[in-house]
């Protein structure tokens, strides 16, 4: 048969196990890293801006681990699962049971958070000017890891379309990271018990409710931060990192910065301004 011969037939066992692995590692794995440096947010902007410039202080080096240890292991992740999705039909109609609703959730979450990331990386990796001008200004915004606090939330304060799609796409990459751990674990022969498999189910479950609060929380955070005082206070970090640079400071105050692109409002309305920023 056609079938039999083709890659994944062959390769099946191999495949099955790669793809369960790449899901809870490095994808997984990365996914509660950066739900929990998000919901640093709750404790002020100074610690959010800090944790974000740990990440960026890899450099040049960032990209190199973004597409190694995320990007590359999402890809696979992603297109096997459309390969594995598209091999199965959902029966829950003819079986409405707790496993066959759980195996269609799986991969209907998953099809959702592999768009919802897509979008999210786009957005927030520089490609707004883009979207802004194909779909609509109102939803996009560029994120500045200089000015993380305020340009995440300006981008999630944008719209009630974009906090109900942030909302849906967090709880469906919860959803399918913790549901997928517990069949990561019948998969690789961790738990094959019913009991095993029961008391794996509370503690995915639990994972799954405590990790959807932290996002959710991250979320919550950001729509309540005050855009302008954020602002306030990243411009005196920077000010801050500057003069331990060994650098003068800049002389722009952050009220008078526009978020679409550094200018200031003086240089704006008054020709001949002698305010400059220092980007």
């Amino acid at each position: 048969m056609a079938s039999e011969s083709s890659f994944l037939a062959r390769h099946e066992f191999l495949i099955r196990r790669l793809h369960s692995l790449s899901g809870f590692i490095p994808v997984g794995a990365y996914m509660v890293v950066h739900l929990m440096t998000n919901a640093s947010v709750l404790a002020g902007t100074a610690t959010f801006q800090a944790n974000v410039d740990k990440i960026h202080a890899l450099g040049p080096a960032l990209p190199f681990v973004e597409w190694g240890f995320i990007f590359l292991p999402l890809l696979f992740h992603a297109i096997v699962g459309f390969v594995i999705i598209q091999g199965g039909l959902p029966n829950t109609s003819n079986y409405p049971t707790k496993g066959n609703i759980r195996y269609l959730l799986q991969r209907v979450t998953g099809i959702i958070a592999f768009f919802f990331i897509v979008a999210h990386v786009a957005n927030m990796h520089g490609m707004a000017d883009t979207l802004k001008t194909h779909v609509s200004e109102e939803y996009f915004a560029n994120f500045d890891p200089h000015a993380a606090t305020s340009s995440a939330a300006e981008a999630l304060q944008r719209s009630v379309l974009v906090q109900i799609v942030y909302a849906i796409g967090v709880v469906a990459c919860v959803y399918h990271l913790a549901n997928g751990m517990w069949t990561m674990g019948i998969t690789w022969g961790v738990w094959t018990t019913p009991a095993a498999q029961r008391r794996a189910d509370y503690v995915c479950s639990g994972f799954g409710v405590a990790l959807t609060v932290v996002g959710l929380a991250a979320l919550m955070g950001f729509l309540d931060v005050n855009v302008e005082e954020s602002r306030a206070i990243e411009h005196r970090l920077e000010q801050g990192k500057q003069i331990l640079r060994g650098e003068s400071p800049g002389s722009v105050s952050p009220e008078h910065r526009s978020p679409a692109n550094g200018a200031t409002s003086a240089e704006s309305e008054t020709e001949g301004s002698s305010a400059s920023t220092n980007e």
